[in-house]
């Protein structure tokens, strides 16, 4: 599966394979830099499980619904994390109401509900606000050895 970037330079659109959403490429018109993603990324069920098995670095999980206060009050801290994370994480929110599967999946009991992926697998699920800092802390020491 792939993501569209737009270029910033000359806007085209540019499929980004989810495995290089944490790299540098260069857009495929005018051969300017597309910086990875700095960013959160709304994902689906099947967008999620590319991104999870798939991302070479760790991922940050949202679980979130539109009408939660404490959610929208997560969403600065969630987009902070993104944009210092680019390049070494990547950050997917998951709409609770849109991917009820994805919440019956882990067990997701309260929003917001923080998950952090590595190779594949939950090393962290927390539920309740905390700041970039903490995911941040989480996403560091969720990045593989060597």
């Amino acid at each position: 599966m792939s993501v569209i970037r737009t270029c910033a330079a000359c806007r085209q659109k540019n499929r980004v394979p989810v495995q290089h959403l944490s790299d540098t490429g260069r857009c495929g018109a005018c051969k300017a830099p597309l910086p990875p993603l700095a960013e959160p990324l709304a994902a689906d069920a099947e967008l999620f499980d590319d991104v999870v098995q798939n991302a070479a670095v760790p991922v940050l999980v949202d679980f979130w619904a539109a009408w939660c206060g404490p959610c929208r009050a997560a969403a600065p801290e969630v987009a902070r994390t993104a944009a210092e994370m680019a390049g070494q994480a990547l950050v997917l929110k998951v709409d609770t109401e849109v991917n009820p599967e994805l919440s019956a999946r882990f067990q997701i009991r309260s929003i917001p509900t923080f998950m952090v992926f590595s190779g594949g697998r939950a090393v962290v699920q927390q539920p309740g606000l905390v700041d970039h800092r903490q995911m941040e802390q989480w996403l560091r020491s969720a990045r593989p050895v060597g």
